[in-house]
């Protein structure tokens, strides 16, 4: 796969400033295929996983058909979740950093109707939101459609996973198909998303696949240790005594766990936070703030809740419950490593577990060691 220079796909000066400053040289391969398409203006299947890189996929090209002189909204994108919304909305505005008279809007629910009726007066480009919200702006006209010519469907899968079937429908059918580019993103491809894109694309749209190969994440030392249930905590201190990681994710299977674990280590005096669904948003907002800001420094969370986890200098996942699903574990252990540094993932086993880790080795093609649980004298000895 030939990599692409963002300075290769014809961009405007003042997106490829902002491309620079955040960091990015070459596209991903999301990216390499997808921008030029979109671009291009016919409707796009992008088939690809979470971390692939593919909010700027589609935010380039709807920055670079935003006008910047019409104040009123030109694209929607629909979204899972409000940590997605937030997420995308962030890294779309700072993409657009040096485009005067662009703006971004996240709207989710869970946030005041009256405060985003008010945001959305003072006029929005590009407004990102889940579906019942954005459902409900238009319903209500605080959302206008006359000028919107993009649809974004991000993590289609995940939406209609969540019973926003028909709120996505809704939304569909207030804007003509053929008045719209109409772009979906789905790491699957199930039955309904295959109806979804035949009744609202157009027949000619285009199908880009990043293969799941790139899923897997070189840069990780993968380890794993064989640990009884009762000795867990007792390990998982001490691997993060030995290692000191500056941030740490630690994966629960339930959010009772999530609770009990917390609970234990802030006993032990570790600055650790819990992150799961049945936390409110305020809650969970403060718990992700302070592990940005690395005042918490171990966060522990459930799979789903770590979905709008996006953080740079995670230097240790560690897997306390063996994930349920082989894919949640190239989810968890690639919170690590971002952005070109190196990262460690524990995965924690207890005897007849071994089993499942195979399948996980052979479904990541990866390798993941096996490594001795270090000693009381090993933690000394790293602190000396």
């Amino acid at each position: 796969m030939e990599t692409v220079k963002f300075e290769e796909l014809g961009l405007y000066p003042q997106l490829l400033r902002a491309i620079k400053e955040m960091g990015f040289e070459e596209a991903t391969p999301i990216q390499s295929q997808a921008i030029p398409v979109v671009m291009s203006g016919v409707d796009v299947i992008g088939q690809a996983q979470t971390g692939t890189g593919k909010t700027a996929s589609f935010g380039i090209p709807l920055l670079m058909k935003g006008d910047p002189n019409n104040r009123k909204t030109q694209a929607i994108v629909l979204s899972p979740t409000r940590e997605l919304a937030i997420q995308s909305a962030e890294e779309i505005r700072k993409l657009a950093k040096y485009m005067h008279g662009i703006k971004v809007l996240p709207i989710y629910g869970g946030q005041d109707i009256s405060r985003q009726i008010k945001a959305l007066k003072g006029g929005a480009t590009i407004i990102i939101g889940t579906p019942g919200r954005v459902m409900d702006h238009l319903r209500r006209k605080t959302i206008r459609c006359d000028y919107v010519n993009t649809i974004v469907l991000d993590e289609a899968d995940e939406m209609l996973n969540m019973g926003f079937r028909e709120d996505i429908e809704t939304v569909l059918e207030y804007i003509p198909t053929e008045d719209r580019q109409t772009i979906l993103f789905s790491a699957t491809m199930p039955k309904a998303i295959l109806e979804i894109t035949k009744n609202y694309q157009k027949p000619d749209a285009k199908m880009i696949k990043v293969v799941k190969k790139e899923l897997t994440v070189p840069k990780i030392e993968q380890y794993y240790l064989d640990v009884k249930r009762k000795d867990k905590i007792e390990v998982l201190t001490r691997l993060l005594d030995f290692y000191e990681p500056k941030l740490s994710l630690v994966f629960c299977n339930t959010k009772k766990m999530v609770d009990d674990l917390t609970e234990v280590l802030k006993g032990r005096g570790y600055f650790a936070e819990g992150l799961h669904g049945d936390m409110s948003q305020a809650q969970r907002d403060r718990v992700m703030k302070s592990f940005r800001s690395g005042k918490t420094d171990i966060l522990i969370a459930t799979d789903v809740a770590a979905r709008g986890i996006d953080v740079d200098d995670v230097e240790a996942v560690f897997n306390y419950d063996i994930p349920q699903d082989d894919e949640y574990y190239v989810h968890r252990i690639g919170r690590t490593g971002r952005a070109g540094r190196t990262g460690r993932s524990f995965t924690f086993v207890k005897g007849k577990e071994v089993y499942k880790l195979k399948d996980i080795m052979r479904y990541c093609k990866t390798k993941i060691l096996a490594m001795p649980v270090p000693s009381l004298n090993d933690v000394n000895q790293m602190k000396m």
